[in-house]
């Protein structure tokens, strides 16, 4: 196969805090642009050609399928209330080894409720490898990054730094375009790009070829790489005009706590997020990881294309502070749980960070979503996913951080065909389930 088409049939969606997935029945979360499935680009990085199939692509997927996976576990609470704990135990360990034996290379998953605490885990730690992946080993959460963005961004405006109508423009002079508001990058209005393909495609001399796209993955991405980058990607919305998913717009938020503080976000976020909130086995990393327990992110670009891709050299510093933290189902429950019960913001805080500013694909409030509580009509969960080249995230909380789900899945499929490897519901039907 030739190397165009080989980035056609392996790179029509890939890239996740950054771009939509195809893959388990699902394409990936509100992690916005696709890249095209040609990678077409002039000499410049303007914008590259759409093929039709990455156009159709929904870049709000993953979220909407965790809708729908919620959506089916309400159907049968009574079912579930039934089943003993033994029974509830046994299922999930059963549906963490299918996605596996379905293609994922290691899952880590987490329940907690008030009468149950479980977690569970199958898979090697990297492709190829025969370490086994651990319940407590930690991974690339991508997008659940950015709620605890949001967090310092929220605790700096009850300092008195910022309000939520602070211009960007007045604090990084120059960063973005078009000036816009601090609640709209947080709430995703702002209309700025997510531009993560920009930055990959700037590194390329062949954009064409899927292994050199690979490898760019473990290139540094400075600040200055950025800012041109959200320059040079076309404006989604005029602010303020709807939701449009952008990582950029949380790159220039972590860029602004940086400047405000003059310390970088690994020391905000240990100091202010990870600390009080007893995630002990999280990181904000600035460079690859190759050593100790992480679940590296693997890359399936299918059978007829160039097979799998381990991204064990991938460079955070792509993501920053869109999507660059590594942490652990446990880890991930706890922020939740801290955040939402007012360990980390005052209550009055949380309570204007969950509450949607935007319901006409997502009810996205500001660094967090909502949807319905399977166990409780009415009322809701909130959390956030996220998806990296080759790991999935889910972490979801009730509003009291007594109920919680989170997941990590390495092995993504970025292919075309959304049955190549497993089905998520799979796993998180079940996973809900146990939470009723």
């Amino acid at each position: 196969m030739n190397a165009h088409r080989r980035v056609r049939a392996a790179l029509g969606v890939v890239v996740a805090g950054a771009l939509p997935l195809t893959g388990a029945g699902l394409a990936t979360t509100a992690s916005a642009t696709a890249v095209p499935a040609t990678l077409a680009v002039t000499a410049e990085p303007a914008a590259p050609a759409v093929d039709a199939a990455a156009a159709v692509d929904d870049p709000l997927a993953l979220s909407r399928q965790v809708r729908d996976a919620a959506e089916l576990a309400a159907s049968a609470p009574t079912a579930r209330a039934l089943t003993s704990e033994a029974g509830i135990r046994r299922e999930l360990d059963q549906a963490v080894a299918g996605l596996v034996d379905d293609g994922a290379v290691a899952v880590t998953a987490r329940v907690e409720t008030p009468d149950l605490t479980w977690a569970g885990a199958d898979g090697v730690r990297e492709l190829g490898g025969h370490a086994r992946a651990r319940a407590d080993d930690p991974f690339r959460v991508a997008s659940n990054t950015k709620p605890m963005i949001a967090t310092l961004v929220m605790q700096e405006i009850e300092k008195g730094t910022w309000t939520l109508d602070t211009s960007v423009e007045d604090v990084l002079p120059g960063a973005l375009p078009r000036d816009v508001t601090i609640e709209q990058l947080l709430s995703h209005t702002s209309g700025a790009p997510t531009a993560s393909e920009y930055l990959i495609l700037d590194k390329m001399q062949d954009p064409t070829d899927i292994d050199e796209y690979f490898q760019v993955l473990g290139e540094h991405y400075s600040d200055g790489d950025h800012v041109r980058a959200a320059h040079t990607a076309p404006w989604m919305l005029e602010p303020g005009a709807g939701f449009s998913y952008s990582n950029a717009g949380f790159v220039t938020l972590g860029m602004m706590l940086e400047k405000v503080n003059r310390t970088g976000l690994d020391e905000l976020l240990e100091e202010r997020v990870f600390e009080p909130a007893g995630m002990r086995r999280s990181d904000y990393p600035e460079g690859p990881q190759k050593r100790g327990p992480l679940l590296h992110d693997a890359a399936y670009t299918g059978a007829d294309g160039a097979g799998w891709y381990s991204i064990d050299h991938f460079d955070p510093t792509l993501f920053r502070a869109a999507g660059a933290v590594t942490s652990t189902t446990k880890d991930l429950a706890a922020f939740n749980e801290a955040l939402v019960t007012g360990e980390l913001v005052a209550p009055e805080t949380v309570t204007d960070m969950l509450t949607p500013r935007s319901a006409e694909l997502i009810e996205y409030g500001l660094g967090t979503y909502r949807l319905p509580d399977p166990c409780v009509p009415g009322e809701y969960l909130y959390g956030h996913d996220g998806a990296s080249f080759g790991t999935l995230s889910v972490n979801l909380t009730s509003l009291d951080g007594e109920r919680q789900v989170s997941l990590g899945v390495t092995g993504r499929n970025v292919t075309l065909d959304p049955e190549a490897l497993y089905d998520l519901n799979e796993l998180l039907v079940p996973m809900f389930e146990a939470t009723c």
